[in-house]
């Protein structure tokens, strides 16, 4: 199955989708930009050892690390206290891709669903992007 898309500067994508069920993703991505997703790992790990009797969980702390704190006037005041501490330790984990944006579009990211597939991540090769997909 192919799907062919056509982005708003008429830069014209084709997705064909694998008989393993990935997708490859075809077209000019001379202007592009990809994101990373981020690795709470050292940022966890000093948590953990600075709050050895326990504290919030890994899906509190990810919220909390990005935190900011705003006044009654919805003025920023600056990051709440964990994100002070810890938020400088969330890296990216640069060995996976999760996001691409051709400019003119489209958007793709991890998690989304396209061509009845869940996207996982992103490699780069000749063509362009093998969208690997959930199984």
């Amino acid at each position: 199955m192919e799907k062919k898309h056509t982005n708003r500067y008429g830069d014209v994508y084709t997705f064909t989708l694998l008989e393993d069920g990935n997708i490859q993703w075809s077209g000019e991505f001379k202007w592009c930009r990809f994101g990373w997703p981020n690795d709470y790992s050292k940022s966890w790990e000093k948590y953990q050892n600075d709050n050895p009797s326990g504290g919030l969980d890994f899906d509190q702390f990810k919220e909390e690390v990005h935190k900011s704190i705003y006044d009654s006037e919805d003025r920023y005041i600056g990051p709440s206290e964990i994100a002070e501490v810890y938020g400088k330790l969330v890296t990216s984990n640069k060995d996976v891709i999760n996001m691409v944006d051709p400019s003119g579009g489209p958007y793709l990211t991890s998690g989304s669903e396209f061509m009845g597939k869940t996207i996982k991540e992103f490699k780069p090769n000749t063509e362009g992007y093998l969208i690997i997909t959930e199984q």
